[in-house]
């Protein structure tokens, strides 16, 4: 994507539709813990720091996963919605959660160092640490 483009998508029983606008098709693939917790494996996530629009808020429920994130599910069907940064600058949306027709590809994968041995995936991209992670965070805050 040249300029930022919109998606959307609807949770699994329709009760909440969002919208993003996205600078990019890369899809960052998430080993954390708390994502492995909350999904039941890696999060496949497309990110942006635009705000979302949201409808049917009310069947959303927003959970604070740490000091420094929430995620949000519908609270009807439990479908994920986002995680984002606890000051609202910056947000993760599940890809599956997306139009299934844009043309995503894997850029790098995060918090390696936290990924099971049980599986690997081939494509060849860069690979952060947990560490490496949250330095570029704290870089980022400090512009």
């Amino acid at each position: 994507m040249s300029a930022s483009q919109e998606s959307q998508g609807t949770c699994l029983c329709g009760a909440v539709s969002i919208r993003v606008s996205l600078a990019s098709h890369a899809v960052s693939i998430c080993h954390c813990r708390m994502c492995q917790t909350w999904g039941g494996g890696p999060m496949f996530a497309v990110e942006s720091d635009a705000p979302m629009t949201l409808e049917g808020e009310e069947s959303v429920s927003v959970y604070a996963s740490s000091d420094w994130a929430e995620r949000g599910f519908c609270r009807q069907c439990g479908t994920h919605l986002f995680y984002r940064l606890a000051n609202g600058q910056h947000y993760a949306f599940p890809v599956g959660l997306l139009d299934a027709g844009e043309p995503w590809t894997i850029d790098q994968q995060i918090f390696i160092d936290e990924k099971p041995s049980f599986y690997d995936f081939v494509n060849d991209t860069p690979r952060l640490t947990g560490n490496e992670v949250f330095a570029q965070f704290e870089g980022s805050a400090e512009s």
